[in-house]
């Protein structure tokens, strides 16, 4: 039986999620793609007109589908203490070699910055969203603090961006761990009331 054209296409953009967390944007060639998807070139041109355009679709996906999976960590965040299931989810995830290909932005954002506009807003737009459901679920708690959530919102994902990208470098949990520790802090200050 032959697959339909949603099932190719979305085997083709598991492939190359799978194929860019591993080596990156630049590293891995059309042909790999195919090879490993098992899918005639002709057939990629049918669902993408390019690599450039295949590859800011994967990363719209892996947006996609990591935004729902915040939604659920988020889900129940009733106080600020309420967000470290995500952080801590975040901790053990990145911790990991890019385990579930969690660390896809760490790896990505600097490589495709001056090679693709398109991919680089996508990466701006994702990166916006995830900051944005941080600041929403902080508001949840102090309605009146919007422009202190925004803040903390960015301060949280700039923090985790940063320790992610340093924890590949090192090899070592630690900036990770400097990263939870200052998490807890931050979020214990916004849960006191304000007078």
């Amino acid at each position: 039986m032959k697959k339909s054209f949603i099932d190719t296409r979305q085997h083709l953009l598991d492939i190359g999620l799978e194929l860019m967390a591993r080596s990156g944007f630049s590293a891995v060639g059309l042909s790999q793609i195919l090879a490993k998807a098992n899918v005639p070139k002709g057939s990629f041109y049918h669902y993408f007109t390019s690599k450039e355009q295949f590859a800011n679709t994967v990363l719209a996906a892996y947006f996609d589908a990591y935004l729902q999976e915040m939604d659920q960590h988020l889900a129940h965040a009733n106080t600020p203490q309420g967000l470290m299931p995500y952080f801590e989810h975040w901790y053990d995830s990145y911790g990991q070699e890019c385990q579930q290909q969690r660390c896809l932005v760490v790896k990505l954002s600097a490589e495709v910055a001056d090679l693709s506009d398109d991919m680089r807003l996508t990466l701006v737009n994702g990166s916006q969203a995830i900051i944005d459901k941080l600041e929403h679920a902080l508001l949840a708690q102090q309605a009146d603090l919007q422009p202190q959530a925004m803040r903390l919102a960015n301060h949280l994902y700039q923090l985790w961006l940063g320790a992610s990208l340093l924890t590949k470098l090192q090899r070592s949990k630690q900036p990770l761990d400097l990263a939870l520790i200052q998490t807890q802090q931050w979020l214990s200050q916004w849960q006191r009331p304000c007078h």
